[in-house]
């Protein structure tokens, strides 16, 4: 046999619908107030989540703060916001159960909610961010 084996691409959900920061990081800024949460290529490389610590809502944040403490039981690594804005809302539920953001990433495991500052954020598409992670 004379194959030549390539690297197994991830098979991972990169939604088209929202735009993601190099730090794994997605925003939909299609609602107001945008949300903000984790991809599921950062989750399945942190693990299961063990804790989240959320700012407070009414927290102003910039495009690179470290704002959200994740800790898994690999490693604990922030959240860097890839947008500016006011923290309005953040996920409870997540916070209670950081499971939940473990199994549905782009769903019920939003983290944040942030009134943007700036219409078009400078983030990448999701073909921009899948050629990143494969």
């Amino acid at each position: 046999m004379n194959e030549t084996h390539d690297p197994q691409p991830m098979n991972l959900d990169v939604p088209e619908h929202l735009e993601y920061s190099e730090e794994h990081v997605w925003v939909d800024a299609s609602v107001d107030p945008a949300m903000v949460g984790l991809t599921e290529y950062a989750v399945s490389q942190l693990g299961e989540l063990v804790f989240v610590d959320l700012p407070e809502p009414g927290t102003r944040v910039e495009a690179g703060d470290e704002i959200v403490e994740l800790e898994s039981q690999k490693a604990v690594q922030p959240l860097v916001c890839p947008v500016a804005g006011t923290v309005r809302y953040v996920n409870r539920e997540a916070s209670e159960d950081p499971s939940v953001i473990t199994n549905d990433p782009y769903g019920e495991g939003w983290i944040l909610k942030i009134e943007l500052d700036d219409d078009e954020p400078g983030l990448l598409t999701s073909e921009e961010y899948a050629k990143i992670i494969r």
